[in-house]
């Protein structure tokens, strides 16, 4: 795959990520760096997250049908979590997974503990 093609892609999926996502879900992923990357013969953008429930890599691989693939990656293996993903949920998908989960209750509870204790 060409190296400038993937490039391009990756600073626009960072782009896309961190232009719909807040600034604060983003800073409590604990993104250590992003890395333009190929995966499954797709252009990807790669990052390390240290989440509350999950650590390791995330994978935004960009597909032929024009949407985006978002994989978790760590030692126990790599886990799709979403195969057709737009660009303005991959915000969403990515913090269900890693940080919120789904049942937002859990999580303001979490967060009410975590911020008066």
């Amino acid at each position: 795959m060409d190296k400038d093609f993937v490039l391009q892609m990756a600073n626009t999926i960072k782009d896309q990520l961190v232009g719909m996502t807040p600034l604060n879900v983003i800073r409590s992923w604990g993104i250590e760096n992003f890395v333009a990357t190929e995966y499954k013969g797709m252009a990807a953008l790669k990052f390390h997250v240290q989440g509350r429930l999950f650590s390791g890599n995330v994978i935004i691989a960009y597909n032929a049908l024009d949407y985006y693939e978002v994989y978790l990656q760590n030692y126990s293996g790599t886990e799709c979590i979403g195969e057709e993903v737009y660009f303005d949920e991959l915000g969403r998908v990515i913090d269900e997974a890693i940080e919120r989960d789904k049942d937002e209750a859990e999580y303001q509870r979490f967060l009410w503990k975590e911020c008066f204790s």
